[in-house]
């Protein structure tokens, strides 16, 4: 079992961690640091910042790595968890096997019933210190990036119970801070938190609530897991680290149990009948700000801690980022689920990371028989989370999703876009997607690479030159991909009022002047051609059912930012996350950073271009949300 401080041990002993002696503020210090850590190749390092100017150290990106979420998760590899999640499931779904089946699983229910969270009737190590003065500023909670609306805890396990069914439940939901003893619970209206919010509103009841850090690595990984509603996430933690959580009862929120050796408890409770409070903005983890909304209040009864407290914590923004690889291992982990109760014949499942987990979708299938890949789409936009899915590829070739060049040069083989293109007009979509027409409700779109008699396509690229001439509303053209063999062309547009993307691409295309089976237009201009920046922004910035049609055989994708002049957009239009130069180069001038060259370089300044420096709105459009 890890304890936090434990754990850093072991990262210490892998060379898996900076320490990190000199002073570094919460304030954006800390993650623009962390941002450059992150974004090197394999995720770098975990950080101890050691010097918060409070208290107590702060620890980030400790799930950074492979390695470490393997370490974090009690494995050497993260497939000897994907075969004893199998085992999990089996032993908890027995009323969907047969009378003989349930027999054999008999003894693999005796060996998860050892992994139970056990109660204690003591304190925990938790509890060691009580605060006399609540004062949430103690902790060194960070204000991440230039134009948060305040300091937010960000590697929070929010732990509530269903009022009707006693049932505990562990999630992720990011805290504002407002006063001392006051902050905002952001909690989505999806998530099970704001179901029991829902439940204790209709009750008249106050709802408790506990807000835990630290502690095992494998709590805060099982409160982000996906997993089927009533499945206590403390068992989940148990059965990882094959040891059961030890919890305590809080101190003055005694219906709520916590584990006994976290480092930090903050209790307190949400009254439903109190008006809400507006929360943020955010630099969220789509790369984009999560603009302002109004949340419920959080009233801190207590705080509770280690005597050698710890603060964990998190930053999120433009991919890649920490949350990657906890994405990587809910992936490899959690994909026997999804087969088993939904998609019999999936393979594998890859959620890439310019897709921020949810954007796009690669599932790899056996085909049976016509039009399976359709059953597929069907099943997976129907199945938990996969529902906020906005862009979903269906593909049976042997390459491997995750080497893109030869898994979209083999799939685009055998995609007709007039044919294989499939476009849903609404569907959930998750709250932080700025690009839906309507609040959490936007288009979805299907592509089908499976294998289909289907004409040779020839790729021809165009004069670039020729084209910026003949096209001024163009000032780029990146045909990077068209040269792997892979037909798809990324168009930087500087001016929309003059034309609309629809006729520039009906003009582009009907002319024969550009070929190809997928045309995205973009209004940035990375100098360096990044394709992974333009799959992120891309795939961001569409609502499927507005921003995606097809001209001849091409599929043309309008991936621009949108406003109400331009495009009827009643939203307001976020900016993308960017670290503001003042903290840049405060954080280029740290001891630290002057002996490691290879953390010199900030991901901002690439990035910046896409930032106006206003506020987190880019347009405000309307007060429609």
């Amino acid at each position: 079992m890890h304890t936090l401080r434990n754990f850093i041990d072991i990262l210490k002993s892998q060379d898996e961690i900076l320490e990190v002696e000199e002073f570094f503020s919460p304030d954006k210090e800390i993650t623009e640091l962390s941002d450059r850590m992150m974004k090197l190749p394999l995720g770098g390092k975990a950080i101890l910042f050691k010097n918060t100017g409070t208290d107590y150290p702060v620890l980030i990106n400790i799930f950074g790595s492979e390695k470490r979420i393997c370490e974090a998760l009690y494995c050497k590899d993260l497939s000897e968890k994907s075969s004893e999640i199998e085992y999990f499931f089996n032993a908890l779904t027995t009323k969907r096997v047969t009378l003989a089946k349930k027999l054999k699983i008999l003894p693999l229910l005796k060996d998860i019933s050892s992994f139970f969270p056990k109660k204690l009737n003591r304190r925990g190590a938790s509890q060691e210190i009580i605060e006399k003065e609540i004062d949430i500023f103690k902790l060194p909670v960070l204000k991440c990036w230039p134009f948060d609306g305040g300091k937010f805890i960000t590697l929070p396990m929010v732990n509530t119970i269903d009022p009707e069914t006693g049932q505990r439940n562990v999630g992720m939901y990011r805290v504002q801070l407002l006063e001392k003893d006051l902050t905002a619970m952001h909690w989505h209206k999806h998530k099970t938190g704001a179901s029991h919010y829902n439940k204790y509103k209709k009750l008249k009841k106050k709802m408790p609530v506990a807000i835990v850090l630290g502690g095992d690595p494998v709590y805060t990984y099982s409160a982000t897991a996906p997993l089927p509603e009533g499945i206590d996430e403390y068992l989940l933690a148990g059965f990882l680290r094959k040891s059961p959580v030890k919890l305590v009862k809080c101190l003055s929120q005694p219906e709520i149990e916590v584990p006994e050796d976290a480092d930090f408890v903050i209790e307190g409770y949400i009254d439903p009948e109190e008006e809400k409070v507006l929360e943020g903005p955010f630099g969220d983890h789509t790369g984009f700000y999560s603009l302002a909304d109004y949340y419920p209040k959080f009233h801190i009864t207590a705080i509770t801690h280690r005597k050698d407290a710890i603060y964990p914590a998190t930053i999120v923004g433009i991919p890649p980022m920490e949350d990657a690889y906890i994405s990587l291992a809910t992936e490899k982990i959690f994909s026997f689920p999804i087969k088993l109760s939904f998609v019999p014949e999936l393979e594998d499942l890859h959620m890439p990371t310019a897709g921020v987990q949810h954007n796009i979708a690669l599932v790899k299938i056996k085909t049976h028989y016509e039009s399976e890949a359709i059953k597929v789409k069907n099943s997976l936009w129907g199945a938990g989370q996969m529902m906020f899915n906005k862009i979903l590829v269906v593909y049976d070739g042997k390459e491997d999703l995750r080497n893109y060049k030869d898994f979209l040069r083999d799939g685009l083989k055998n995609f007709s876009p007039k044919r294989d293109v499939y476009i849903d007009r609404l569907g959930v979509s998750d709250v932080l997607d700025h690009a839906s027409r309507k609040f959490a409700s936007g288009g979805k779109i299907f592509l089908d690479f499976t294998a289909k008699n289907t004409e040779n396509f020839t790729i021809n690229t165009p004069k670039v030159q020729i084209l910026l001439e003949k096209y001024t509303t163009i000032t780029k053209i990146n045909v990077k991909l068209l040269g792997y063999n892979i037909p798809i062309v990324f168009l930087t547009v500087k001016d929309k009022k003059t034309k609309t993307i629809k006729s520039i691409a009906k003009e582009l295309i009907e002319s024969k002047d550009l070929s190809t089976k997928i045309a995205i237009f973009v209004d940035i201009d990375f100098q360096d051609e990044d394709l992974y920046l333009l799959s992120w922004y891309a795939s961001g910035n569409i609502d499927p059912y507005t921003d995606c049609f097809i001209i001849n055989d091409t599929l043309c994708v309008d991936s621009t930012a949108k406003t109400l002049e331009n495009d009827g957009f009643e939203r307001r239009w976020p900016e993308a996350v960017v670290m503001d130069e003042d903290t840049i180069k405060k954080v280029n001038e740290k001891n630290c950073v002057k002996k490691d060259k290879i953390l010199l370089t900030s991901p901002s300044d690439k990035t910046k271009i896409l930032c106006s420096k206003k506020g987190a709105v880019k347009f405000l459009n309307s007060e429609l949300t």
